[in-house]
Order: C-alpha cells, then sequence, then structure tokens
C-alpha cells in the first residue's frame, strides 16, 4: 500500500517525537522570516531597480549616443563623439598603444543619466515607500 506524504510527514513526526502540527508551525515561522527579510533587506527595492534599469538603459544610451555626445564630441574636436577622443601612449612592434579615454567618459555619463532616471522613477512611483523600515 503506498503510503501518501501526510502519512509519511506523521511517520517522521513520531520517530522524531514532535506532534505534526509543530512540523507545519516551524515551515510557517520560517515563511514569516523570509517574507520579513525580503521586506527589511530591501530585495524589493533590488528587484525593482534591475527591472527598471534594463528596460530605461537601452533608451537612455540611445539618447546619450546618439543625441547628446555628438555635440559634445564636436566642441572637443571629434567627429565621433565623446568615443572618439583618444590618446596615443606610444608604440608596440609597429603598433600604436591607445588610452581611449572619451569612452569611459561615454559610460560614465551613461550611467549617471540612467541612476538619475531610476531614481526619479522611483521617487515618482514612490517605489521607496515598499520595504519596511529596518528596527
Amino acid at each position: 500500500m503506498p503510503t501518501t506524504k501526510k502519512a509519511k510527514i506523521v511517520k517522521v513526526a513520531k520517530q522524531a517525537n514532535v506532534a505534526p502540527k509543530k512540523i507545519a508551525k516551524v515551515g510557517s515561522s520560517q515563511m514569516k522570516g523570509f517574507l520579513d527579510f525580503i521586506r527589511t533587506h530591501g530585495v524589493i527595492g533590488l528587484a525593482v531597480g534591475l527591472v527598471l534599469g534594463g528596460a530605461v538603459g537601452v533608451v537612455v544610451k540611445s539618447l546619450i549616443n546618439n543625441v547628446v555626445m555628438p555635440p559634445i564630441g564636436l566642441l572637443l574636436g571629434s567627429a565621433e563623439g565623446l568615443t572618439g577622443l583618444k590618446w596615443a601612449i606610444g608604440t608596440v612592434n609597429g603598433k600604436e598603444a591607445v588610452l581611449q579615454y572619451g569612452v569611459f567618459l561615454n559610460d560614465f555619463i551613461n550611467f549617471l543619466v540612467i541612476a538619475f532616471v531610476i531614481y526619479f522613477i522611483v521617487h515618482m512611483l514612490r517605489l521607496d515607500k515598499l520595504d519596511k523600515p529596518k528596527s
């Protein structure tokens, strides 16, 4: 005769000399502890940040690369925008060693704009109120 899941729990509980209801209470308290952990340690905020960062990141990067950087690069003497700014630091075996600081500046500006947009969206939608304050 096959045993059911409930019968297995009762059998294990009897062997451990513990009432089956106490096992259920342990599971319930662990679930409550898990939900408290999620709320107090900012897991919701982290999830929101990841989702919004992925969604908004592509649009903001396109805005920066295609609208903002070309005029800035033109002012600094590069037709390729900031990504065209380079500094040749020497040659090795006939190949030029180049420090591409413009790419770094471009990525840094992308980061700042994306961080600002995420901050603005989280505060505008009041998503920062979802997390429980730490005690």
